[in-house]
């Protein structure tokens, strides 16, 4: 039983690491241009002629 709450420690770090690693990955994204404006973009139609 002496175990448990390291592997609590462990799990809720990972999850920390995860949620920083997403944060900042997030915020990149955002930071960067956008690859094709709106007049540029095209839409894919599912169904074909």
């Amino acid at each position: 039983m002496g175990r448990k709450p390291d592997i609590i420690r462990t799990v809720v770090l990972i999850f920390a690491v995860g949620l920083v690693i997403t944060g900042f990955t997030s915020l990149q994204a955002s930071d960067d241009e956008p690859t094709a404006s709106d007049s540029e973009a095209f839409t894919v139609s599912a169904v074909r002629d």
